[in-house]
């Protein structure tokens, strides 16, 4: 079985939710307490054994690019001054290991458009999708989401989907899976509906932003065409490849925010604020004003 050895991050969209932060940078460099959103998703990646990064980009999204290159001048003001410590966090924002690698999506035609315009670096691989609006967060000594989705794979060699159920009047804002029992916290999906509403959800088990999908998933986005809104959604080619080979909803251990909604977001800066080791106590002191 292959191993996952590259990761897409689909981060060509405009962020509208997030107007005016998002006007002259991607919501993906929204900072959750010292790093970036886009950071944190490579991170996980990382830990998942990814080699290969590769970032579907758009215009006004150099800033990520940016990021992840050497700041030569920044670093030698930091070795001047002495702040090692910063140093090593500026240094190692990316191992010497991975790679980056991005491509531009010409035109805002959807994620399964995204995805597809990593074919020609995904070649004939397993690969992940890992989408950073999507903040994951686990417990101490817990696998990171994607790591926990690699490890599933190699033993199932089938496409993931990462699920969580949600409220029934929220099912418009997520593809939809019905499914049926396999194993402990695994499950085969049957269908799969993009954004259905409360009355039409087959069930109210979502997938969110951590795929896992085979190299078939290309001719599948290829030849659905475009879907809702004009778009090439993954969830579309996500259903002609169940016609092909076996699709699993993996219920994941964790805690998603969903850091595209400024409530999410708030959220997730909260947990994160009390889990960072500089301001974790001095930060639980202060919220108990509002108690």
């Amino acid at each position: 079985m292959k191993k996952i050895r590259k990761a897409v991050f689909p981060v060509a969209g405009l962020g509208s939710r997030f107007l005016p932060a998002t006007k002259a940078q991607p919501k993906e460099m929204l900072p959750i307490v010292d790093k970036p959103l886009i950071q944190y998703a490579v991170e996980e990646a990382v830990a998942a054994g990814i080699t290969d990064m590769v970032f579907i980009t758009g215009r006004n999204k150099r800033a990520i690019e940016d990021h992840f290159d050497t700041v030569y001048e920044l670093e030698s003001e930091l070795e001047a001054a002495g702040k090692m410590r910063l140093l090593e966090l500026v240094r190692n924002v990316i191992p010497k290991h991975v790679n980056c690698i991005f491509i531009r999506q010409s035109a805002p035609l959807g994620l399964g458009h995204a995805v597809l315009c990593a074919r020609p670096v995904i070649g004939d691989e397993p690969f992940a999708v890992l989408l950073a609006d999507d903040f994951m967060d686990v417990d101490a000594g817990e696998r990171p989401v994607l790591a926990q989705m690699t490890d599933v794979f190699e033993l199932e060699g089938s496409s993931l989907l990462a699920v969580q159920d949600v409220p029934r009047a929220d099912t418009r804002q997520y593809g939809i899976v019905s499914i049926d029992p396999f194993k402990p916290n695994l499950e085969r999906v049957k269908s799969i509906i993009e954004k259905p509403s409360p009355d039409d959800a087959p069930s109210t088990l979502a997938v969110v932003g951590r795929y896992v999908l085979t190299q078939g998933i290309f001719d599948c986005l290829e030849a659905t065409g475009k879907g809702a809104g004009g778009e090439i959604q993954l969830t579309d080619g996500i259903a002609a490849l169940m016609e092909k080979e076996k699709v699993l909803a993996y219920r994941y251990a964790g805690q998603r925010y969903d850091c595209g909604s400024k409530l999410g977001y708030l959220k997730a800066t909260l947990a994160m604020g009390l889990k960072h080791p500089e301001t974790g106590p001095d930060f639980a002191e202060y919220l108990k004003q509002f108690q």
